[in-house]
């Protein structure tokens, strides 16, 4: 028979060639054995895992949801969007018909719920999309009624092949509930742009629109002009998209309704001149408002800026009293707006 036992210094130490393989068979059950603990390791903290993320699921779905008329009225303490409520009970008066005629048995005919939100920002449509998701949700129409939102970033990726995937991903976590796609228009190219890769996101999402059109809705928003270019870029868009919600700019009454319901959330009072001047203030803005105009949220902004220029003046007391704390005056107001 042929000699195995390989030369070498090392190896002519050994008494015998069969304790260098008993010492390889030592060395391979050794490594063995960390592999199959680690693997152990590694099977009860994903279990743990799991279990944690089910428990944490269960504790979520144990909190009351709710109700829709808990909704409705949720909706209807909104400020302003008179249109858009009327719009919303409208739809949701017809889809709760659907379902009773589903459950006696009579035919339905096709319906799209996927919309279109128009309008300037702060207006209030991430908010109105959100009180739908609910509704839907207790309706029956969705599974789960959670709002994922998301724009061209989180969509498009920077390279060929990895749109679909990050497309997809989002799409499958809003299963169940509603999609909103934020300043939608910027993913469909301007002509002569060539390869957008916001093509490969708009192919990929109705796609998905079609394969999950039972347990997903989406909702695109956008400035007016923009969205309706965007929804006519593709066939596939107009034929999903049909529901309009035009959501109007807030008056001057309404922006100053807005600021005081932040101030009283916030419990900040303003003393009477000085709910005068911005009320003025807010008729203004409404007045001179452009392309530009931010709404609710440039109410919010104008909020927090007047909250830093009182504490800088209580900052600056000997002593406060708590109605200090909470009182707006008007030198507060006069000088947030200086230039």
């Amino acid at each position: 028979m042929r000699n195995l036992k390989p030369p070498g210094t090392y190896l002519d130490s050994l008494t015998n060639f069969d304790d260098l393989l008993g010492t390889i068979r030592q060395a391979e059950n050794a490594a063995n054995e960390l592999i199959d603990e680690t693997s152990l390791a590694k099977a009860t903290n994903l279990t743990k895992s799991t279990t944690e993320t089910d428990e944490a699921a269960q504790t979520r779905t144990s909190e009351k949801a709710p109700t829709i008329d808990e909704l409705l009225e949720k909706l209807d303490k909104l400020i302003g969007l008179d249109n858009i409520k009327q719009s919303v009970k409208s739809l949701i008066n017809l889809v709760k018909v659907r379902k009773l005629r589903e459950k006696n048995d009579l035919p339905n005919p096709p319906l799209s719920l996927h919309m279109v939100f128009t309008g300037n920002p702060g207006t209030g449509k991430t908010t109105v999309a959100r009180i739908l998701s609910e509704l839907y949700r207790e309706i029956g129409v969705l599974s789960k009624g959670q709002l994922v939102e998301v724009d061209r970033g989180g969509l498009v990726a920077g390279f060929v092949g990895q749109t679909a995937i990050k497309t997809k991903e989002v799409v499958d976590s809003a299963l169940g509930g509603i999609l909103f796609i934020d300043e939608a228009y910027a993913l469909a190219p301007d002509i002569g742009a060539g390869n957008d890769f916001g093509r490969e996101a708009i192919e990929t999402l109705l796609k998905m629109m079609e394969d999950h059109r039972k347990d997903l809705i989406v909702i695109v928003a956008g400035y007016s002009e923009p969205m309706e270019r965007f929804i006519t870029s593709n066939p596939g868009l107009e034929s999903r998209f049909n529901r309009y919600f035009e959501f109007e700019d807030y008056t001057g009454v309404q922006l100053y309704e807005i600021f005081m319901l932040i101030c009283s959330q916030s419990e900040y009072v303003l003393t009477d001149e000085a709910k005068s001047f911005i009320s003025k203030h807010f008729e203004i803005l409404y007045e001179m408002r452009d392309e530009n105009f931010g709404n609710a949220r440039q109410v919010r902004n104008f909020f927090e800026h007047i909250v830093s220029i009182h504490s800088d003046r209580i900052s600056a007391l000997d002593g406060h009293t708590r109605e200090d704390l909470t009182t707006i005056t008007l030198e507060d107001l006069e000088e947030s707006l200086a230039p």
